[in-house]
């Protein structure tokens, strides 16, 4: 049987000395956020291992890129080994600039074998309203390469057909962002202790209530008046605040695996455990009965023996008063020699129970 991995996780040492996060890495604020462009273009100079004749898109693309340079040919007679579609991906950040340079993501969208060696021509990324914000151009970088004989026989090593262009994107438009006279906080995590929590942190820091939670997940604030002209300022001492996130106990169960994540704020009612294993041996001892030495004659003969041994473990009975943390959990289950597929099972019968408080999820 494949060997489960077992892994406990305590993401903190104790409620009381939780570790305090910055807000920065707590939050986002809306509307400050990277955009996805996209685009089509085609990679050439490939030795090769382009798209095939077959691929009817690319050679349409072929074709209309060179009638737009003022060449026009018979798409009927274009060869394509040398040429690859491709889709072109990028990020765009928050308050990107024109002139900024992005990195870009070349996928091929056809049956090229490799596009090692390859270099895109011009291709336009376009954002969620159509418009183009960034302009691709460069020669490919590939991780990986594809080598095969005429037989149909070869190598592949990692994913040829993928390739990066760092840099290879310049910015058109710039994305000019206000975040006017007040922003909004969106949380990570949605809780309703941390966000108050952190509402009272930039109250106090502001020396004002220029901050109120509206439920759960986002938090309103007003800049103030000696901030308007310079929001730069503002952000950085919102985001360098420091607040003690709460999360609501949790256990995360993977029974494919048999890992298991808890948190140290799991604590369980007074319950009693036993466990006992019940192990069966198989074996078999082939006995081999075969004539004498110089002997007339006879056949040499196997008969299997089967030997079967039943053994029960005894294990004690362990008793877990109320309150107790999952770290003498762990430990007293351990003492037992539970497995990590019946630390499974015996998290989800006390879940049954009522007697774990902490919310079980079985993935």
């Amino acid at each position: 049987m494949k060997r489960l991995l077992f892994i406990i996780i305590l993401l903190s040492l104790a409620s009381t000395n939780a570790l305090a996060a910055r807000v920065k890495d707590l939050v986002q604020i809306q509307g400050v956020r990277e955009n996805r462009l996209a685009g089509y273009g085609l990679i050439v100079g490939l030795n090769g291992t382009g798209d095939k004749s077959g691929s009817q898109f690319t050679v349409r693309s072929l074709a209309n890129m060179l009638r737009n340079m003022g060449i026009t040919v018979d798409p009927n007679s274009l060869k394509v080994k040398n040429v690859a579609a491709v889709i072109v991906t990028s990020n765009l950040p928050p308050f990107a600039k024109s002139s900024q340079k992005l990195d870009c993501t070349i996928s091929s969208v056809g049956d090229a074998s490799s596009l090692a060696g390859g270099t895109l021509i011009s291709a336009p990324l376009y954002g969620p309203d159509g418009k183009v914000y960034a302009m691709a151009q460069g020669p490919i970088s590939v991780g990986g390469f594809a080598v095969s004989g005429d037989s149909g026989s070869g190598v592949t090593k990692n994913f040829p057909t993928v390739g990066t262009i760092p840099g290879g994107a310049i910015v058109e438009r710039s994305m000019d962002l206000d975040l006017g006279q007040s922003m909004t906080l969106v949380m990570n995590n949605p809780d309703f202790t941390t966000a108050h929590r952190m509402v009272e942190s930039i109250n106090s820091r502001a020396g004002a209530k220029i901050a109120h939670a509206k439920d759960l997940s986002t938090i309103q604030i007003e800049v103030p008046q000696g901030y308007k002209n310079n929001i730069v300022d503002f952000v950085a001492m919102i985001e360098s605040l420091e607040v003690r996130p709460d999360n609501k106990a949790k256990v995360i169960v993977n029974e494919r695996t048999g890992t298991v994540v808890m948190g140290n704020d799991v604590k369980i009612a007074t319950v009693a455990i036993a466990h006992g294993n019940l192990n069966i041996k198989i074996s078999e001892d082939p006995i081999v009965s075969q004539p004498a030495p110089f002997s007339a004659g006879g056949v040499t003969a196997v008969t299997p023996q089967t030997g079967v041994t039943v053994e029960e473990g005894g294990r004690q009975l362990v008793m877990l008063p109320a309150g107790t943390s999952i770290g003498k959990l762990v430990s007293a289950l351990n003492a037992i020699g539970v497995s990590p597929r019946d630390l499974v099972v015996i998290l989800q019968s006390i879940k049954r129970t009522g007697a774990l408080y902490a919310d079980l999820e079985v993935i």
